[in-house]
C-alpha cells in the first residue's frame, strides 16, 4: 500500500508572542500544516467566512492579560464546534485548573516546551485518514480535464490539496453527488459562486449561449454537468465492481443555509482542491475558483483501494481477461 499522500492543512494562528513565532512556525513546517495569522479585532469574521481550516492554535495571553484566550475560546468553540483548539499556556502543558466549561472549548493544553505533543493530536484530529497519493493525483488529473473541456479559453491550475474538519459551504451554488464503491461510499461536492458562472457564461466561455446567461437554471446545469462529467471519470477510474458487498446504512444530511454549514454525520476531516480557472483570453489575467470536497461519511478503506488499471491488470494475468 502507498504512503499517505502528501496533503497540507490550514490552521489559525492566534499568538502575539514574539519568542513563540519561530518555534510555531518550524512546528508547523515541520507536520505539513499552514499557519493563518489574523488581527485581534477580525478572529470572528474570519471563522464566520469562508476560510477552510483544519485547526485552531491559540494563546491563553491571545488579548494581551492572562487568560486572555479562554473567552475567546469558548464563543469560537460556539461557533465552529468542529474545529480542534490547542491551548500555548506558559508553564502548565494540561487544563486541570480550567473550569470544566473552559475545558470542553479545548482539544488540548502545551506549553512551547512540549509542543512536539501536538503532534499526536495533529494526527488524531487532522490527518487521522489515509488518503492513497495515486487518489489525490488521480483526482486532480480526471478534474483538470473536465473543467478544462467545459469551459473554452481556460486553464485550470490547482492548489496544494489540503484537508480541513470545518463545515462551511463557499459560495452560493454547490453540487453534491454520491460515490459508492467496495472501498469507499460518501459524497463529492463542487462549490463556488454564482457571479463567477454568470461571468463565464457571458464571456462565451460555456457551451451555454451567452444571451441565456440571466437564467439561473444555465448556470445550474453547467456545473451539473461539470459533476457529472468528473464522476463518470471517477467512476471509470477508481470503482470497481468486482467487488459488490456495499454497505448501505444511511446517515442524514444537514443543511443550515443561513449559516452556510453543511454536516454529513461524521468527524472525519474532508479532502479539499482548490482550483482557479484562468482565462487565457482575458486582456487582463481573470480567475475564478471552484473547490472540490471529498466526504467519505459512510465508509473508507483505503487498504482496499486500487485503480481498474491495476485491476485489468489482474484479470489479464489470471487469463479471465484477454486481449480482442
Amino acid at each position: 500500500m502507498e504512503d499517505k499522500a502528501k496533503l497540507v492543512s490550514k490552521v489559525l494562528v492566534l499568538d502575539h508572542s514574539p519568542d513563540c513565532h519561530e518555534s510555531i512556525k518550524d512546528f508547523c513546517d515541520a507536520h505539513d500544516l499552514v499557519g493563518l495569522k489574523v488581527q485581534e479585532d477580525n478572529v470572528m469574521t474570519v471563522l464566520k467566512s469562508n476560510v477552510d481550516l483544519g485547526a485552531i492554535l491559540l494563546s491563553e495571553k491571545f488579548f494581551g492579560y492572562a487568560h486572555g484566550g479562554l473567552a475567546l475560546a469558548y464563543e469560537m468553540h460556539q461557533v465552529r464546534p468542529e474545529l480542534p483548539i490547542f491551548l500555548r499556556r506558559e508553564y502548565i502543558d494540561n487544563l486541570d485548573d480550567l473550569s470544566e466549561t473552559d475545558k470542553k472549548s479545548f482539544t488540548v493544553a502545551y506549553t512551547l516546551k512540549t509542543i512536539d505533543k501536538l503532534k499526536k493530536y495533529i494526527d488524531e484530529c487532522i490527518f487521522c485518514v489515509m488518503y492513497p497519493n495515486a487518489l489525490v493525483r488521480g483526482i486532480t488529473e480526471l478534474t483538470k480535464v473536465a473543467l478544462e473541456s467545459q469551459f473554452k479559453g481556460i486553464v485550470a491550475e490547482i492548489d496544494t490539496p489540503y484537508i480541513v474538519r470545518d463545515r462551511i459551504i463557499f459560495g452560493q451554488i454547490f453540487t453534491l453527488i454520491p460515490l459508492e464503491s467496495s472501498w469507499c461510499r460518501g459524497y463529492m461536492m463542487l462549490q463556488t459562486q454564482e457571479e463567477s458562472l454568470l461571468d463565464l457564461i457571458k464571456n462565451d466561455k460555456t457551451h451555454v449561449n451567452p444571451d441565456d446567461a440571466e437564467d439561473f437554471r444555465n448556470v445550474n446545469n453547467v456545473l451539473g454537468e461539470i459533476t457529472n462529467l468528473i464522476w463518470g471519470s471517477f467512476k471509470n477510474r477508481f470503482i470497481s465492481y468486482t467487488k459488490s458487498n456495499i454497505n448501505m446504512a444511511q446517515v442524514p444530511l444537514v443543511i443550515n443555509h443561513q449559516h452556510r454549514y453543511i454536516s454529513f454525520g461524521s468527524e472525519n476531516p474532508q479532502l479539499c482542491f482548490k482550483y482557479r480557472l484562468v482565462d487565457t483570453d482575458a486582456g487582463v489575467s481573470k480567475t475564478y475558483l471552484l473547490y472540490q470536497r471529498f466526504v467519505f461519511n459512510l465508509n473508507f478503506s483505503p487498504e482496499d483501494f486500487t485503480e481498474n488499471e491495476n485491476v485489468m491488470d489482474e484479470l489479464m494475468n489470471s487469463g479471465e481477461l484477454e486481449l480482442f
